[in-house]
């Protein structure tokens, strides 16, 4: 039998011993509640079990290993010393005594695969890769560092990993991870990092492993207060959903901003000033004038009724109990707590020294008692409610904004028709994060052990304070390109906006070796790079494919057609960008060819200077214009430039840069975003000049 035989018939075994663990988690399940000691402890292991039975259950099929291990007779193998393992998604258990069959990848010995070469081996003898082809175990790969064989990046069988077509949501890399990148997915809890990553450097991916390590290695921490993954828009987040599964972790949040909020749907949109102005950190200091400036003097003293008795607190005694609390500087519903906590303390001690007897029931009516002083000196409020006072009134928001807003930057803000109340308003989304933050003022947010933030170069002074009050006593993973920032408030620099994130001290990583982008499409972003007002180093493709052309056509509709056409003639995924305007007509057009041309029957035509003979239309899929379309499993999405942050496709046409760029303030970083989207093949067709940066029409 051969070796690969061997690995095939190992390979099999593994399978078996898989399903053997989710028989004996299901079995578990049903006799768990009979063997636990009492009732708690059934509740408990119950849970457990289910959720080892769930996650077995949810297990995606998949090879069983990618990798193996055998380590040498040298001291430097340790307690590792003529032992093989075998690398895995998870971890699949050998028989009693014995070791697993498969260890999981972020398993503390699976570090030496990552980091192990032949300069320092760390005991590992071979290295060996597997191939994989639809399940199938197709071949393997070895590196024999103790002969100081190293294949560097990692070989052939990681190579063409890397650049396999890509149909559907993303993959996850443990197979190729990097030695730079496993640092990053291993940094230790309490560490907040922030990853400056290229196109296609792997930040997303090296984000969601992180969260898939964490809880590996803190589970028990983390099960409590939880990890939570955030996403620039939904089809971001269909696109990666699949990743955590699949490493074996299903109890992640993944969510973005909006949803995150989740307070109150936008049904109103903010001008290019207001949104800029709501998007200050200003804001935050208006909003908490506004909240405390609710906070009244007392007006006299508080006097109550005790049986035939009546306690009296004092004008003095008052103010000075709402001063000490508004010293403290606890949220204001936790002030507005304590303050009438102190005055019913008072009034007890008064009614002790009186013989009182104070139980819950007296606690209770005094407190009632109190309540309408409570409510003239600090009073209830809704976050809502102080954001449409702002909003609304003149008078309020002058005196919350006096010396932090200009008169003009009021006036943009300023509602020009004041709803009655609060709850007939139609707010907008940058009102949403408003409402947010003096509900944080109010009463602080449950907050999660590890947040991972995607697309972070993005966010907004005012949308980092939303992530800082729920990351206040956790740590962060910032993932981001500068020069993909694309909103008017982007950032520039990524110490500022980490100090608005609360994490001033994390450390900033560059990662710069792009493993999907291929070298043609990274030196013509990197040219575009040179234009960009950011400081961030250019990106060093991997890969030596890709193709680039630059077409001028003389009707875009129809050579966006012809290019997609052309595009099906090879495997993977195929996406047409364009600027929002130019979607729906483009959609229309591929979708009414889809009609036109008989399925089975070749549609001929193609970019221009190419053959005839080229596959039938039928292959398209999904070309209804919907924003975000990004159907995992079409292997065509036609989509607006808005919508393409954070997705890849093997084939990219980019319909007019032009419009692109002039569509936005920061037009030139977004046609950036949307040509790095491209992982094998990128068609740029044009009928107007093009932006300063691009080579001369032609395949370049």
């Amino acid at each position: 039998m051969s070796e690969l035989d061997e690995e095939k018939v190992y390979a099999a075994r593994c399978g078996a011993a898989l399903r053997a663990m989710l028989d004996g988690a299901r079995l578990n399940v049903i006799v768990g509640e009979q063997v636990a000691g009492d009732r708690y402890s059934a509740e408990r292991l119950g849970r457990h079990l289910k959720s080892l039975a769930k996650e077995l259950a949810e297990e995606p099929g998949g090879p069983p290993f990618f990798g193996r291990m055998d380590f040498g007779t040298g001291t430097d193998a340790g307690d590792h010393r003529g032992r093989r393992y075998y690398m895995g998604r998870r971890h699949i258990s050998g028989g009693v005594g014995e070791q697993p069959m498969v260890i999981d990848w972020r398993a503390p010995v699976a570090r030496s695969f990552y980091r192990a070469g032949a300069r320092a081996p760390q005991g590992l003898a071979v290295r060996r890769r597997f191939g994989w082809a639809e399940n199938e175990l197709t071949g393997y790969e070895d590196e024999h560092l103790d002969r100081g064989e190293d294949e560097g990046a990692g070989g052939r069988i990681v190579a063409a990993e890397i650049e396999r077509p890509h149909v559907g949501p993303m993959r996850d890399i443990v197979a190729t991870i990097q030695p730079e990148q496993d640092d990053l997915v291993r940094a230790g809890l309490e560490e907040s990092i922030c990853v400056q990553g290229a196109p296609g450097t792997g930040k997303t991916a090296v984000g969601l492993h992180r969260a898939a390590y964490l809880l590996y290695a803190h589970r028990q921490r983390l099960s409590r207060t939880g990890v939570l993954v955030l996403g620039p828009n939904p089809a971001f987040l269909h696109y990666i959903s699949a990743v955590l599964p699949v490493l074996g972790e299903v109890d992640v949040e993944q969510t973005t901003m909006e949803r995150l909020l989740g307070r109150s749907p936008a049904r109103a949109e903010d001008g290019d000033a207001a949104a800029a102005v709501k998007h200050d950190v200003r804001m935050a200091t208006v909003l908490r004038r506004a909240l405390y400036g609710r906070v009244r003097k007392p007006a006299g003293p508080v006097s109550v009724a005790d049986g035939s008795a009546r306690l009296r607190v004092s004008e003095e005694e008052l103010r000075r109990i709402v001063d000490d609390t508004r010293r403290e500087a606890t949220p204001y519903a936790v002030g507005r707590e304590r303050v009438l906590s102190r005055i019913v303390s008072v009034l007890g001690r008064q009614a002790e020294a009186r013989g009182q007897n104070l139980n819950a029931v007296w606690t209770r009516r005094m407190s009632r008692a109190a309540t309408p002083f409570l409510d003239a000196v600090w009073p209830a409020v809704r976050p809502e409610e102080v954001v449409a006072e702002v909003l609304g009134d003149p008078a309020v928001l002058a005196r919350a904004a006096e010396g932090v807003l200009t008169p003009d930057e009021q006036a943009a803000i300023r509602w020009a028709s004041p709803p009655r109340t609060f709850k007939s308003a139609r707010w907008s989304a940058a009102d949403a994060v408003l409402i947010d933050e003096v509900a944080g003022l109010l009463r602080r947010p449950e907050g999660y052990g590890h947040v991972i933030l995607d697309e972070a170069q993005d966010l907004s002074a005012m949308q980092c304070r939303v992530i800082a009050r729920r990351s206040e006593y956790g740590s962060i993973t910032v993932l981001g390109d500068l020069a993909q920032g694309t909103t008017p408030w982007a950032a520039r620099d990524w110490r500022h906006l980490l100090a608005h994130l609360g994490k001033p001290e994390a450390s900033v990583i560059a990662l710069t070796t792009g493993f999907r982008v291929p070298g043609a499409v990274a030196r013509l972003a990197n040219r575009l790079l040179d234009m960009l007002e950011v400081d961030v180093p250019p990106t060093r493709s991997f890969r030596g494919d890709g193709r680039l052309r630059v077409t001028r056509v003389p009707d875009l509709t129809e050579a966006t057609v012809a290019a997609v056409r052309d595009a099906l003639r090879h495997d993977g995924s195929i996406a047409v960008i364009a600027d929002a305007a130019a979607v729906g007509v483009l959609a229309t057009a591929l979708a009414e060819e889809l009609d036109r041309v008989p399925r089975g029957e070749p549609a001929g035509g193609g970019v221009p200077g190419e053959s005839s003979g080229l596959p039938d239309l039928s292959e398209l899929a999904d070309l209804s214009g919907r924003s975000g379309a990004a159907d995992g499993h079409a292997r065509v999405t036609v989509l607006p430039a808005s919508l393409a942050k954070g997705l890849e496709y093997d084939h990219v046409i980019v319909a007019e840069p032009a419009d692109i760029v002039e569509a936005e303030k920061r037009g030139l970083n977004r046609l950036y975003v949307v040509l790095t989207r491209a992982v094998s093949r990128l068609d740029v067709l044009h009928s107007r000049p093009l932006p300063a940066g691009f080579p001369p029409s032609a395949d370049a």
